[in-house]
């Protein structure tokens, strides 16, 4: 793929000072001696006078984060090495923007969105700075269809066509940001690139303005915010649960699609598997990974491994439903702090189209990071620990921007967000993450301690809490069994009650509980290993059905509430154990198997008889 090269832009400003990735400029006259207007968030390119190989000149990518009068501050997305004093800066006019149009998918970005793997075939392993790739393919061809005819009336997000992207409609909108109502003049059908003209739109007064397959959009603009002015497009309540195969959070932890969470823990507690684990086996159309300052080790192993795997939904390739934003943490600080927006506006654009989009974050620590560094250079007012004062208010501004939308057309489609959070030593009181826990509605906390016992995935059930739970209990009921949040929350409080006895008997040993309190230990204990643990690398147990964990529920909550008489707590432990063995072999064996089938009756012959020297009453 060819270099792209920007229009020639007026130089209307210059560098007057450089400090790291952060430069400040200042406006300089025009004709008529008026200084150009700085504007924030605008996009400027510098111009360095020290040339590159082979003579080039490098036009160096920055955003504006600061205006004072004719000077801004502003942060540059590349080395600023041999940038000086009086290099000329050129205004594009134009906020930092994505690209939006079919193919997306299946796509490794980084966090200004360039395709990697096209940078890496145009200029090597090492990019060059300052170079500039198209994020979309403009020469491939692509199949529209439209869904409008001459003279219908449209207006801003109103879809006018399709093309095939891998296995969904990619729905062609009209720009997100035109005010008014149209009428169509022209539309063609075939095959178009992706900056032809598909169709020509009459704003009325006789002027006409052209649609392509592709249009760009602000990301620290919500999408759909004009249009939810306008009630062309409407917000609607969160009412059912993404279903994500793991036990502990489908059953007992539950995230709504369009709904926010928030997964933190320490180094080691199992982040980067539990978030794959549920990238790879969520139900959902697409599935946006950012890795947004995380080890570069872990994100080669994620790009190489979705090509290879099977989306559970298709039965394709994962990664033809997903796309990853890649900006670890020896990339620079600047571009780390502008992935996340470029993921979530990908999502929102997915979201319009009426898709359920599942967006995974990791880890928004670090991103939090990059804005205390930047914020840092600006010299602004810090807070808690070094973090900017409005920590807060941005963590909010990020996941507000999740939920369910019903489109223009009535097609209505769910961003759903998580974000990993890391904090030091898996101190849960640092500002992140309670910024966070302020903001999502669902919390997954990792503990140590259970990653140390080789509990996977370590999510502590006495710390993690889901405000969904009750939100969602229509659905439970109708898709799950009547009563089914009312059960859930009796095994929450069974866990809750083995935890203070085992805190007993830590005290006092088993002799110094009573025998009811020691089953209520072995119930609890028998819970966690059976239910709430899970083998990532089981091809069986790694991914349980919905209808599975309600079977299986149902079993564990019949044992789990049963009153048991045993001769003596050795009894009671033998008991509990081989019960919890059956199970355990249960989960690892596929449904309708003969070995399922013949450990299905052991459970319900041992549930039936209460154990050796046992009886159920």
């Amino acid at each position: 793929m060819a270099e792209v090269t920007a229009p020639a832009e007026t130089v209307t400003a210059r560098i007057v000072a450089v400090q790291d990735d952060l430069v400040q400029i200042e406006a300089q006259p025009g004709p008529d001696g008026t200084p150009a207007t700085l504007v924030k968030n605008e996009v400027v390119y510098i111009l360095p006078s020290l040339l590159g190989d082979g003579g080039r000149q490098e036009r160096l990518k920055a955003e504006v984060l600061r205006v004072r009068g004719t000077t801004a501050d502003a942060q540059v997305y590349e080395s600023t090495q041999g940038v000086a004093v009086g290099d000329p800066v050129e205004q594009t006019g134009q906020l930092l923007s994505v690209e939006l149009g079919p193919g997306l998918l299946g796509q490794v970005y980084d966090g200004l969105q360039a395709p990697l793997a096209n940078v890496a075939a145009e200029f090597g392993i090492f990019l060059p700075r300052g170079a500039q790739v198209a994020p979309l393919d403009p020469k491939k061809k692509w199949s529209f269809t439209p869904s409008v005819k001459l003279g219908d009336m449209v207006a801003a997000g109103d879809v006018v066509g399709t093309v095939p992207e891998g296995r969904f409609a990619h729905k062609i909108m009209v720009p997100f940001n035109w005010t008014g109502r149209y009428r169509i003049a022209w539309i063609q059908k075939g095959s178009a690139r992706l900056h032809d003209a598909i169709a020509r739109l009459d704003d009325g007064s006789g002027h006409e303005r052209e649609i392509s397959l592709a249009q760009k959009w602000p990301v620290r603009r919500a999408l759909p915010a004009s249009l939810l002015r306008k009630a062309s497009s409407r917000r609607l309540f969160p009412s059912e649960p993404v279903l994500t195969s793991q036990r502990l959070i489908d059953t007992f932890f539950p995230i709504a699609r369009g709904g926010t969470a928030c997964i933190p823990g320490p180094f080691g507690a199992g982040k980067t598997v539990l978030q794959n684990l549920i990238a790879r086996n969520a139900q959902v159309d697409i599935v946006i990974v950012v890795a947004c300052g995380e080890r570069a080790g872990e994100v080669v192993e994620t790009i190489h491994e979705f090509p290879e795997m099977t989306d559970p939904t298709s039965g394709g390739s994962l990664m033809d439903r997903t796309i990853i934003i890649c900006n670890t943490s020896s990339m620079p600080v600047a571009a780390r702090e502008a992935s996340i927006f470029t993921g979530i506006t990908l999502g929102e654009y997915y979201r319009q189209m009426g898709l359920d989009v599942l967006l995974i974050a990791d880890s928004t620590s670090r991103w939090a990071q990059a804005m205390r560094e930047t914020s840092g250079r600006l010299e602004e007012i810090p807070g808690e620990e070094g973090f900017p004062a409005y920590l807060q208010s941005s963590i909010k501004g990020l996941y507000e921007r999740a939920g369910v939308i019903r489109g223009n057309d009535g097609e209505t489609g769910s961003l759903t967000m998580i974000g990993t959070v890391s904090p030091a030593g898996g101190n849960f009181d640092e500002p992140v993450t309670q910024a966070t826990l302020s903001t999502v509605k669902c919390f997954l906390g990792l503990s140590s301690e259970r990653a140390y016992k080789r509990f996977y995935p370590a999510v502590d059930p006495l710390m993690s809490w889901s405000r969904y739970a009750k939100q969602m209990a229509g659905w439970y009921d109708e898709h799950m069994e009547p009563g089914w949040v009312t059960r859930v929350a009796e095994m929450q409080e069974l866990l809750e009650d083995g935890a203070q006895v085992e805190q007993m008997m830590q005290v006092t040993g088993e002799e110094g509980v009573t025998m009811e309190d020691f089953v209520t230990h072995q119930k609890a204990l028998f819970l966690d290993m059976v239910y709430l643990q899970q083998d990532a690398f089981d091809p069986v147990d790694a991914s349980v059905a919905i209808e599975r964990q309600r079977l299986t529920f149902a079993r564990v909550y019949d044992i789990a509430t049963r009153r048991f008489e045993f001769p003596d707590k050795a009894a009671a432990r033998t008991f509990f154990t081989e019960l919890t063995g059956l199970f355990k072999n249960y989960n690892y064996t596929a449904t309708k198997t003969p070995d399922h089938e013949q450990l299905l009756e052991k459970i319900d012959a041992m549930r039936g008889s209460a154990g050796i020297g046992a009886q159920a009453r």
